[in-house]
């Protein structure tokens, strides 16, 4: 039987670059910061060794609830993605592998377009560009790579840990906000009042 995972070095491969390009364009530097950076580390952590180390999710469907998989060997790569296990087909599955790379293409261009802003700015409160419209690029960022991931390999740890991720770094947006509203005072209250948190309204030009 055809067992495509075991693969350590391609786990270790996708979880050093994940957590080093978030690191390079986040920047966490307080211990709340880097706490939330070890929480999103742990995700893709989770997600890599059970995309490529050891299929956990499959194991558990089929052993403790006893489900019998539809698909001749669900441990081959290509029918290991929870769909095509269920019975949607191979072909589905591989869509919505594909749905989900463009979420995380998206998520990583959003974080490095913040980050840039941020960069260029040595100083004073960031108002244009994607922060014209967003107020945290760099969270959405983090929000569409774990989107994409939850959409492109589902797994029950990373499903379970999306929420509390999610959660984790709305927290730490509003806590950077109360420093900002410190240091910049009115100035921020005005630029939080007509600038979304996460989803902008309007996009007409952000390049600016």
């Amino acid at each position: 039987m055809q067992y495509d995972y075991g693969l350590w070095q391609t786990v270790i491969f996708h979880i050093i670059f994940v957590i080093l390009f978030l690191i390079s364009f986040i920047k966490p530097k307080k211990k709340y910061e880097w706490k939330s950076m070890g929480a999103v580390s742990g995700f893709f952590v989770a997600l890599f060794t059970e995309m490529y180390g050891f299929p956990l999710t499959i194991y558990f469907v089929s052993s403790i609830l006893g489900f019998n998989f539809s698909s001749i060997n669900p441990f081959a790569h290509e029918s290991g993605h929870l769909l095509a296990a269920f019975g949607f087909g191979i072909e589905t599955a591989a869509l919505f592998c594909q749905l989900g790379n463009l979420f995380f293409i998206i998520g990583l261009i959003i974080i490095v377009w913040g980050w840039r802003k941020i960069h260029k700015n040595k100083k004073g409160l960031v108002e244009t560009g994607i922060y014209k419209y967003i107020r945290h690029p760099q969270y959405l960022g983090i929000f569409l790579l774990i989107l994409g991931m939850l959409i492109q390999w589902p797994t029950l740890i990373t499903l379970f840990m999306a929420p509390f991720l999610t959660i984790s770094y709305y927290k730490l947006a509003k806590r950077e906000e109360m420093e900002l509203l410190k240091e910049f005072g009115d100035e921020f209250k005005e630029y939080r009042r007509n600038t979304s948190m996460f989803i902008p309204i309007n996009i007409p030009n952000i390049t600016n």
